[in-house]
């Protein structure tokens, strides 16, 4: 394999066992993120284990910045093969009863504008590229079924399922949009915790490489949008 994969979101946990997936089959990843330190730690772990890795700091919710980083990553590494989108937000939206508005808009500025934003920059390369591929993390709080909305609404997760119902969305609509122009869109939900996570207070049973092996499955095969792994 060649080319690069941008992944926006980076820290540990999904993104790190993306790193090191994608990255032993040859690819330049290229790390996203607001914190610079952190990345830096990420980029000299990653090179411990052989794998070519740089650091591009930028907000998510930043369209601008995050444009910029992008176009960094092109002018600095191979040409894009692959955007991975492994952002989440919308911890502060927990009750969508009385959440400030200003705080609920921030949720699409991440989960729609942000990533569109990602999408439309990488597109000349993925265009370009034979394998360009959209590879999209999201969890199981945006499912769309009675049980979960009675979860969500009492652990007071409502914002961050918000978003991942509208990501989930996106997904359905870019995926369809550009699978003539031979750019690859795929999401893989998570229905249960991540070791090591934020979310891991010491009882995850989920390891991030059965997701990172379940992306890499998705994009060799390019013949479905959605997975799930629990």
């Amino acid at each position: 394999m060649s080319g690069t994969i941008i992944i926006v979101g980076a820290g540990p946990g999904v993104s790190t066992a993306v790193a090191e997936k994608f990255g032993a089959e040859g690819f330049s990843v290229a790390l996203i993120a607001r914190n610079r330190q952190r990345l830096d730690s990420a980029v000299e772990a990653l090179g411990h284990k052989g794998i070519t890795a740089s650091a591009f700091p930028a907000d998510a919710a930043d369209p601008t910045g995050l444009r910029s980083a992008i176009d960094s990553v092109r002018a600095q590494l191979r040409p894009i093969s692959i955007l991975h989108w492994n952002v989440f937000g919308g911890g502060e939206a927990g009750d969508l009863a009385v959440t400030d508005l200003a705080i609920v808009r921030g949720l699409f500025d991440i989960a729609i504008v942000g990533l569109l934003a990602a999408v439309r920059e990488s597109l000349p390369d993925l265009r370009s590229s034979k394998t360009g591929a959209v590879l999209i993390t999201n969890g199981a709080y945006g499912d769309l079924t009675p049980q979960m909305d009675s979860y969500v609404v009492s652990h007071k997760t409502m914002g961050i399922a918000l978003a991942n119902a509208a990501k989930s969305k996106l997904v359905g609509l870019l995926a369809e949009r550009l699978k003539s122009e031979g750019v690859y869109v795929g999401e893989v939900t998570i229905a249960s915790t991540i070791k090591g996570s934020a979310f891991d207070h010491g009882d995850a049973a989920l390891s991030p490489v059965v997701v990172a092996d379940k992306f890499w499955e998705l994009y060799q095969a390019r013949d479905q949008i959605r997975a799930r792994v629990s």
